[in-house]
This record gives C-alpha cells, structure tokens and sequence, in this order.
C-alpha cells in the first residue's frame, strides 16, 4: 500500500523512462517502506566477490521454471520469476553487459570497461566449467526450453550473462541471524527494485 512499480522519466530526456519503486502515499520517517515475507527471499548462498556463483543457482531455477518443472525449489518463485526482466530484453540495454565492443571502446570511463570486462571473463570461465560440464552429465539441469521449435536447447553462455546481470543489479548482501559471521545474497522480490549501497549492512 505504500509503494508500486512505475516508470520514471530521466531528467536529460523526459520522453525516456526507466522502471523504478515509487512511493504513493507520504511515508513518515521511521515508517517502513517495503515489508516482504523472508519466505519469498531467494537466497543464493553466501557473499562473495565472484557474481557468475550465484548466477548460476538463479539461472538453473529460472531454467527449471521456464521448462515447466516442479519442485520444492519452485514453491512461489513462478511469479517472481515471471516479473523479472526476460532475456535480452529492452531492460538489459542500458548495461555495459550487453555492449559491442565498439560501444565499449566509446565509453569515457575506463573503470567501468575493466570492470566489465573483468565480469565478462568470469562469465566465461564459469559457464565452461559449470554449466557446459553439467549439462552434459544431465541435460534437464540447464534447459531453456523450445526455441522457435528448434526443440530443447540447454542455457548459452549469453543466457549466463543475463542471469549474472540480474545478480550484480538486484541482488541485496544481507546479514543473517545475530550470531552468524556470514552474509547471504537474497533477491527479494520488490525490494531488488530499490537503489542501495552494496557495502552497507542489510539485516
């Protein structure tokens, strides 16, 4: 009741917009913005500096949803799954993830082109070494499903690439219980939506 989804509309360009949570009612301070069941949280395992880890988790669940498979992994997650932006869509186009490398080349901010490049090295390593190797043990592991009824197709490196990039724009480091020393990277359907310092601590 208190925030929805909605469209911005960028200040340099009025007639473009980028999806963001909005307020729809005056929220006092102290009042809690988003309440979320943590039974809807997705965790995806402890922190750690390597994004492509916890990718592939989300990428092997988002697969086994897509496929139209069942288990205890799914209970609730079809909706949110269904509300996260789908592969190569327009949502993806404003990340450096997805530029040429002639666009890369144009950007005027060389620690972002490493840092990009650096993920994109790791995209690599980690898709030859999970998720090729896996899916030739079992082809359900990573299957994407139909293709223009090309019949079953087992997740790309591209597709990796995309579920890298849901994890280093959505996902929260979040503290768990008091006495443990470990953080969790959650999803949390909503809440990925807000802006948030990655370095600051998320009970």
């Amino acid at each position: 009741k208190r925030v929805g989804l909605g469209q911005f509309p960028l200040p340099s360009s009025p007639s473009t917009t980028i999806r963001g949570v909005i307020a729809l009612r005056d929220i006092s301070k102290g009042e809690p913005i988003i309440e979320i069941p943590y039974e809807m949280a997705l965790d995806l395992g402890r922190e750690s500096a390597d994004p492509t880890l916890p990718a592939t988790t989300l990428l092997q669940q988002y697969c086994q949803w897509k496929s139209g498979a069942d288990g205890p992994d799914m209970k609730g997650r079809g909706d949110y799954f269904a509300m996260l932006p789908t592969y190569m869509s327009a949502d993806c186009l404003g990340s450096t993830d997805f530029f040429s490398e002639s666009a890369l080349e144009m950007m005027q901010s060389p620690i972002v082109v490493e840092e990009t490049l650096l993920r994109r090295q790791l995209v690599e390593a980690r898709y030859e070494r999970d998720i090729e190797t896996m899916a030739q043990m079992s082809s359900n592991l990573y299957r994407w499903g139909n293709e223009e009824g090309s019949g079953s197709s087992i997740a790309t490196l591209s597709h990796l690439q995309w579920a890298t990039w849901l994890i280093t724009s959505r996902v929260l480091t979040v503290q768990g219980s008091p006495e443990e020393t470990v953080a969790h990277r959650l999803l949390i359907p909503l809440i990925d939506m807000c802006n948030h310092d990655r370095d600051s601590l998320h009970l």
